[in-house]
């Protein structure tokens, strides 16, 4: 190095000490009064807004880079999906979009909003319950879609308030030894709904369209027949007086994989994910075609699949339970308020033995 350049150096470190000496100085002597003021509350609701309209122009730009089918990259609400719209339930219960207000920052609904519409929901389930016993209907819900979807959520939210001798939960496991050389339908006819009852499938046939034909557990013909006779099979249901509603719950990888690891992070939901589960999460692609492919045969003006979009889990289980009561011409046929009668036993002269000779459980709380 040259000594100019030495100079130089020495004279630029020189400035660099001396600027940044300067800056302290001013920042010390600078008034309070005169430094940067802390953001009003109108400032913090400004920038609050900013951030929140940022985010949905993120939201709007993943829309529109979603494909066609359905199965968009990320199925934040968008251009794909129909707009909301207010419907009136055959009850006459009019149902209104949820506005601003009702909504978090990334636009998923807030869970007071949520509880207080599911529980409207679940009071006009209820109505159909009490319908479909006194019209001796008979009823077949299919839940399906990707793993982690929230198939099992909405159809939890359905049935707990309800008759478990009316609604049933079918959930086949796989498939015995002696299930495996029957005819396909055979072990799902056998829990078919009789009249008065709804039977809802979490899982159903269409296991031979989705994770068999995916995964290698069904032939090519065995495949093939499934897709042949589906759709026959189901008209031959409606015939006999089955209501046939299919749900197919559309979740984007995004969100699928979140639901994975907050599976595998929460022992209290680590049951829910499967070895099926672990492989399905490489084969995203293969499940789309099989999806497609499945709704291509078998999308049948008898029995139409109805997609729900279920990124927001919310959402999602309220549309569907909405759209699940629309299907069924009800009217509230629900029993009159009871006046209880007085009871019978208030003199009666009977000594019941001591409580000491009862054995009790362990008395924590």
């Amino acid at each position: 190095m040259t000594d100019e350049q030495q100079a130089a150096v020495s004279s630029n470190g020189e400035t660099e000490e001396s600027s940044e000496a300067s800056v302290q100085e001013i920042s010390a002597a600078e008034p309070a009064h005169e430094r940067e003021a802390a953001p009003t509350e109108d400032e913090k609701a400004r920038r609050k807004a900013e951030k929140k309209a940022a985010k949905a122009r993120e939201r709007a730009e993943r829309d529109a880079a979603a494909d066609s089918h359905g199965e968009p990259a990320d199925h934040a609400e968008g251009a794909l999906l129909p707009p909301r719209v207010a419907v009136t339930l055959p009850s006459g219960v009019v149902l209104r979009p949820p506005q601003a207000e009702d909504r978090r920052d990334n636009g998923k609904l807030k869970t007071a909003y949520y509880e207080k519409q599911l529980a409207l929901l679940q009071d006009e389930l209820a109505k159909l319950q009490a319908w479909i016993v006194r019209e001796g209907l008979k009823v077949v819900v299919i839940f399906e879609g990707r793993d982690a979807a929230g198939k099992g959520g909405v159809i939890k939210r359905i049935s707990e308030r309800l008759n478990p001798r009316v609604v049933r939960i079918e959930a086949l496991g796989t498939p015995t030894e002696r299930e495996k050389t029957q005819w396909y339908f055979q072990r799902y006819t056998a829990v078919l709904p009789g009249a008065g009852e709804m039977v809802l499938f979490d899982r159903s046939w269409y296991n031979r369209a989705g994770v068999e034909r995916v995964m290698g557990f069904c032939s090519d013909e065995e495949y093939w027949e499934f897709l042949r006779s589906c759709p026959e099979y189901e008209r031959m249901l409606t015939r006999s007086g089955i209501k046939v509603i299919k749900f197919w719950f559309s979740v984007s990888q995004e969100e699928q994989e979140r639901r994975f690891q907050d599976r595998m992070r929460d022992p209290k939901k680590r049951w829910k994910l499967s070895d099926m589960d672990l492989q399905s999460r490489m084969m995203w692609e293969e499940y789309s075609k099989a999806k497609d492919e499945m709704f291509r045969y078998t999308d049948i003006k008898q029995s139409p699949w109805f997609v729900v979009p279920a990124d927001d889990k919310k959402a999602a289980r309220l549309n569907c339970i909405t759209h699940l009561l629309m299907q069924i011409p009800y009217r509230d046929v629900t029993r009159p308020q009871i006046e209880l009668p007085p009871r019978s036993d208030l003199q009666s002269t009977y000594v019941r033995p001591p409580i000491t000779d009862q054995t009790f459980v362990t008395h924590v709380f």
